[in-house]
Formats: C-alpha cells, structure tokens, sequence
C-alpha cells in the first residue's frame, strides 16, 4: 500500500499575532508546528503500512523552513518526504494548494490513498484535502474517526456524524480527512531522530511539477483575504470579589435591571 499524507506547517496557536498594517499572520518569531490534525493523519498512515505493508510518503507545500516538519514525519515512521517550494507558491489560497498539491502528487506516481487532517490550525476553511480528491476525480471521505477495515482493493472507515457515525466503504484510491478522535500520535523513538537527520528531503519547484504559473500563487488564487483583525469586545465588563455567596449577590443585583 503506498500512503501519501499532506503536512502542513503553521504557527504555534499560542503565539499567534496578526500584523495590523498587512493583516496577515505575523510568523517572524514565532514558533511553528506541524498541523496537529496533519500529526493524527500521519500516525494513521504508519499504522496502516505497520498492519498492512507499504510505504508513507509525507509532502508538504511551504517555505524552505517547512522541511522542520518533515523531519519530524521521518522521526515519526515516514519512509520518504518532499517539500514543494517556490517563491511562485506565496499568497496560494486553497485552489491553488489543492492545484500545487495535485501536480506534486502525479510527479510522485501511483498511489492508494492519501490522508490529510481535517483542517490546517491558521486557515480552518477544511478545503484542501476534498480539493485534492476532486482533481483526481476520485472519493472522499471527510472527518473520518476510525478504520475498521483494509483489503487490497477498499478501505472501511466511520465517518464523524453530529449525531453519530456512518460506516462507509470506499475502493482504491482514496482521500480520507481526519479528526483527532482517530489516535494517539507516538512519541518520536531516538532511532527516528537520529534517521530524520541524515534523511535526504526531496525538493520540487514549481517547474519541477509541471505547473502552470497562472494557476499556482496569488496569480492563481480565486479568494484573497482582504483583511483579517481580532473581533472588538462588546458590552461592559464587571469583576465580582468576595467569597462566592457574594458574588452571587454582585451578578444578580447587576443582572436585576435586566429581568
């Protein structure tokens, strides 16, 4: 089974900032990770080669800085990993990505199943991974919380439901999204790092995918952020002191006028 699985690299949630002149995330000093659904979509994948055979392949599209995360996979029980990096892909938006992302794919040959988290920490729009599926023209199963099963032409999954799971089976090749409630990542094993550092990461530019300039980067994007801003704090504010019988009294002399 060869497993393809897309990381991302984006900004630690803890230190985000946004830039009030650019509106745009601020990213100098501050710390990145691998996409914590991409973690649980990783693990998978390894798990999956370790019952069934085969090899995982990580890719990820991003700045030079993103092999960081890709050494990281290595560590973790990935075979290969390949950055896609060109100053061509700056300002993609999904439709790109999933474009940049398609064109990397065909480069790397046949496949069975790619496997993405469910959404990227920085942008949650949840759209790349169905993207990619769609310019292969082949099934997409989102939000999947658990594989049930593997054979050597399907794969059986549950699906994540508001009120539930379905069970649902797809043939070869496939994309699945994942949610956190799929696993446990691992802990990356001293033998992993030690394998991630001397490990080559292959690098593909924009030409060495074929891609078209006019579909890749801004140029390509049909959806630009034209402004990005914390929302304002509303109403006013009240801090209640005193032991919690007291505060109660606060609250509902402040909320009387109200009612």
């Amino acid at each position: 089974m060869k497993i393809i699985v897309c990381v991302k690299q984006v900004p630690d949630a803890k230190d985000v900032r946004l830039d009030p002149v650019t509106n745009t995330l601020t990213r100098e000093g501050v710390a990145s990770i691998m996409n914590p659904y991409d973690q649980h979509a990783l693990e998978e994948a390894v798990r999956l080669v370790e019952k069934h055979g085969g090899e995982v392949t990580v890719i990820s599209m991003g700045p030079p800085q993103a092999e960081e995360v890709l050494r990281q996979a290595i560590s973790c029980g990935a075979d290969q990993a390949v950055l896609i990096t060109d100053r061509a892909f700056a300002g993609a938006d999904t439709w790109a990505t999933a474009y940049t992302l398609e064109k990397a794919v065909r480069t790397l040959g046949p496949f069975d199943l790619i496997l993405c988290g469910k959404q990227a920490i920085d942008g949650d729009t949840a759209q790349v991974g169905p993207g990619l599926a769609m310019r292969f023209s082949m099934p997409c199963i989102a939000c999947v919380q658990k594989v049930r099963e593997v054979n050597g032409t399907s794969i059986v999954v549950e699906r994540m439901m508001d009120d539930g799971y379905d069970i649902v089976e797809t043939d070869f090749p496939a994309l699945l999204t994942v949610v956190k409630d799929i696993n446990e990542p691992r802990v990356p094993s001293l033998k992993g790092k030690m394998r991630a550092k001397k490990v080559e990461i292959k690098r593909l530019s924009a030409a060495d995918i074929g891609a078209d300039p006019a579909c890749i980067g801004l140029p390509g994007s049909p959806t630009q952020v034209m402004k990005v801003f914390p929302p304002q704090a509303r109403g006013e504010k009240a801090v209640f002191t005193g032991n919690l019988d007291e505060q109660i009294e606060q609250l509902v002399a402040k909320l009387a006028p109200y009612l």
